[in-house]
């Protein structure tokens, strides 16, 4: 007869792998919204080193931040920015081995990257938010790279407690680490006329959705955590 702990097994395996398929989603839907809305914007082709990441949610044509915002496709970087914040905290809430105040700073910072992917879809980043009222969209900017960056350094230090393999643990810190020192670097460039504004601002942003696709990758692969007691072979029947 199969003791608890096989019988656990198999569910530990489906709630790894669909906290994997969360996490990869999250992140792809992301980088997937800003390819199709990048793809339409031709007339200049849009930059990904010179154009910030929300100008591919204006439907414009308007200039603002010295840059003129004319994205023919922008419901796609929209849905994007919705969809990603909220996929990437459900994949939170189903992981396995987060416990105590981890936990409940984990789940704290995916109710972060929630709010501010839905901030940034219903806030296009015109520029006029910050002239008559408040900014929501740098609001919701500012809440899903901190909480993102920090969320990734956060599960790469527990990598063996969630499942994910000890190489991609210590990427996702690395990664945190670059998104958090790169977003100061962004942010005192942001607003001028730099050249390269839009590859700093990645700089701050990609670190978090490739650390959660690695993430997603890795428990897609099995590499679930032991359990804490296990019955020895021999001993069951």
């Amino acid at each position: 007869m199969a003791g608890p702990n096989t019988l656990r097994a198999p569910r530990a395996a489906t709630r790894a792998k669909t906290a994997g398929t969360l996490l990869i989603a999250g992140g792809g839907v992301f980088l997937a919204g800003e390819f199709i809305a990048a793809t339409a914007w031709t007339d200049p082709p849009y930059s990904y080193t010179y154009h910030y990441i929300s100008n591919l949610g204006v439907r414009g044509p308007v200039e603002t931040l010295h840059q003129v915002m004319d994205s023919p496709l922008s419901w796609a970087m929209n849905t994007g920015f919705f969809l990603f914040g909220i996929l990437l905290a459900l994949g939170v809430l189903t992981l396995r081995g987060l416990s105590g105040w981890r936990r409940s700073v984990s789940v704290i910072l995916g109710l972060f990257m929630a709010i501010g992917g839905v901030l940034l879809a219903l806030n296009p980043g015109d520029g006029q938010e910050a002239a008559n009222q408040i900014d929501y969209h740098s609001i919701g900017a500012l809440a899903s790279i901190v909480s993102g960056n920090v969320l990734i350094v956060l599960m790469g230090r527990r990598h063996a407690a969630i499942g994910v393999s000890r190489t991609v643990g210590t990427s996702m810190v690395a990664l945190g680490l670059i998104g958090l020192i790169g977003l100061p670097v962004y942010l005192s460039v942001a607003g001028s006329e730099f050249g390269l504004i839009g590859l700093f601002e990645r700089v701050a942003v990609y670190p978090l959705l490739v650390g959660q696709i690695l993430a997603g990758a890795s428990l897609w692969r099995g590499r679930t955590a032991a359990p804490a007691c296990s019955v020895p072979a021999a001993a069951q029947i």
